[in-house]
């Protein structure tokens, strides 16, 4: 082997090893900046004609395995998907109150019915019937105070879809740049590994918001792929979703002939094909879950009210001093029962004469499968009067509505303002035990809710300490990497000083 042969077999081990002590201290000083994967370049060993020519490095590259990740980042959209239905769910069981502390909707109607059979003791005892009103309005502001509770969750979950469709056009776009840029720089043959983890990161992002698939092309590009099946097109400079802000009230709905808009691709109405992630989670809230939850108080309300007024009290009406119709279906307008639990109140007539909880408000006539007849107790009439008392607390607060007949179910189906949804539970005969059932179903959802989030962030933490494991930095590897390569560039500055050596030995003889 010549001497020159061996000066450039030396010069490229340092040129390749000092590439390679640069990617080292790029690898180390970036250890903890967000979404930086470890970077290696493989050495190539050189020759022609059977002659060794010595190395070269190749482009760094990203030790990042695809599979992974995409599973990483769909265990984070199912976790900020469980943490959204945790929150909004929390604020509605709060308000539903504890059922081991006596001040839920069951316990509330529970308590009404105490004050009535204490009443029934003794029906002209204005203090009990002052005490059996109260109780009433405490039921009646319960009633409010949970479907205010689900109406502000429903309103939170529009302005959530809202916030998550800007969210993701602002990830889209983003990634929009990055893939321009990574295509620019695979044509022209540079490392895009920084740029490539850029985008991971956006695209993790974008998975909390809406969970895609991402097919990645041999030019550096990527195709986008819903869940739901949609395509996703790449536009730097515009917007891909398109939604509307709106005011989200107890009759409102998505759909043919709702009031709340559509999110829409190019035009097209795409929100049922949206799905995963929180923005997924805060449409199935918005169209199922809390209207669901809405239409159970409205029947619940709505049935306790007519319940009373058909045994010959009206206890309980609405704004305009209505009582809902229950023999129409939830979502006919005309039934009034829409709505109902939001402005259900005790009867004015009743708070300004509490008396009348024993008289009753008006009589009732004999109907077959219905209430038996009852005349109300007139101006001067006992005392003692107890008929209506014993009506109230069989029949409006049992489960029949006169002796061996029991009342019609309580509807299930049919719910919601569009009439698309149904109770996950089949309705009992009494109002009080259909109040406990709906508090049961609505507060489990959102402790399945917390428990789906526990589970979906120990998988993803799983998954990401592996991530991490295989494509993140690990300083300590990295400082052993650092001094083989050290080591490597004394031995080959060692190659270079004897051949010079050499060289100047040769000289030296031929002068």
């Amino acid at each position: 082997m010549s001497l020159d042969l061996a000066f450039g077999i030396a010069r490229s081990g340092l040129l390749a090893t000092q590439r390679a002590l640069a990617q080292v201290a790029q690898n180390i000083t970036n250890a903890e900046t967000p979404g930086y994967t470890r970077k290696a370049a493989s050495t190539i060993s050189l020759s022609t004609e059977g002659l060794p020519l010595g190395v070269k490095l190749g482009q760094a590259q990203r030790l990042v395995d695809a599979a992974l990740v995409a599973e990483r980042d769909l265990r984070r959209g199912e976790a900020a998907a469980a943490a959204v239905r945790e929150r909004l769910l929390s604020g509605i069981e709060a308000v539903h109150g504890a059922t081991d502390a006596g001040d839920s909707l069951g316990d509330t109607i529970a308590a009404l019915r105490g004050r009535l059979i204490g009443l029934r003791g003794a029906p002209g005892d204005t203090g009990l019937q002052r005490d059996a009103v109260l109780a009433a309005a405490t039921v009646a502001t319960r009633f409010s105070e949970v479907a205010t509770a689900i109406g502000t969750a429903r309103q939170q979950a529009q302005d959530g879809i809202v916030e998550e469709v800007q969210r993701i056009n602002a990830s889209l776009r983003g990634i929009a740049e990055l893939t321009t840029l990574i295509k620019g720089d695979t044509v022209r043959g540079l490392p895009t590994g920084d740029l490539e983890d850029q985008r991971d990161l956006l695209l993790s992002s974008l998975s909390e918001s809406l969970p895609v698939q991402a097919l990645r092309q041999a030019d550096g590009g990527l195709v986008l792929v819903t869940k739901g099946g949609l395509a996703l097109t790449l536009d730097a400079k515009a917007d891909i979703f398109s939604t509307e802000n709106a005011s989200v009230g107890p009759n409102a709905f998505y759909g043919p002939g709702g009031s709340i808009p559509a999110i829409t691709l190019g035009g097209v109405d795409i929100t049922r094909q949206l799905t995963g992630g929180r923005l997924g989670e805060y449409i199935n809230l918005r169209d199922t879950t809390l209207p669901r939850y809405q239409a159970e108080m409205d029947v619940a309300a709505a049935q306790m009210a007519s319940r009373f007024d058909a045994q010959g009290l009206r206890l309980f009406t609405g704004a305009s001093a209505q009582v809902p119709d229950v023999t129409l279906g939830y979502a006919d307008p005309a039934g009034g029962q829409i709505g109902f639990a939001n402005q259900i109140r005790v009867n004015a007539t009743v708070l300004a004469n509490p008396a009348l909880l024993r008289d009753g408000t008006h009589d009732v006539a004999d109907t077959l499968g219905g209430p038996t007849a009852f005349t109300t107790n007139p101006a001067g009439g006992p005392a003692g009067f107890a008929i209506l008392l014993d009506r109230l607390i069989d029949h409006s607060l049992g489960e029949t509505v006169r002796a061996g007949t029991g009342w019609p179910p309580i509807p299930a189906t049919g719910l919601g303002p569009d009439g698309s949804l149904r109770s996950p539970f089949l309705p009992p005969r009494s109002i009080e035990a259909y109040a406990a059932a709906l508090t049961g179903a609505q507060t489990a959802d959102r402790a399945a809710a917390s428990a789906a989030r526990v589970r979906a962030e120990g998988l993803w933490a799983g998954l990401d300490a592996r991530f991490q494991q295989e494509s993140g930095v690990d300083p300590d590897a990295e400082m052993a990497n650092l001094i083989r390569l050290q080591n490597a560039y004394a031995a080959n500055a060692r190659v270079l000083s004897t051949a010079q050596q050499m060289w100047d030995a040769l000289l030296s003889v031929g002068r």
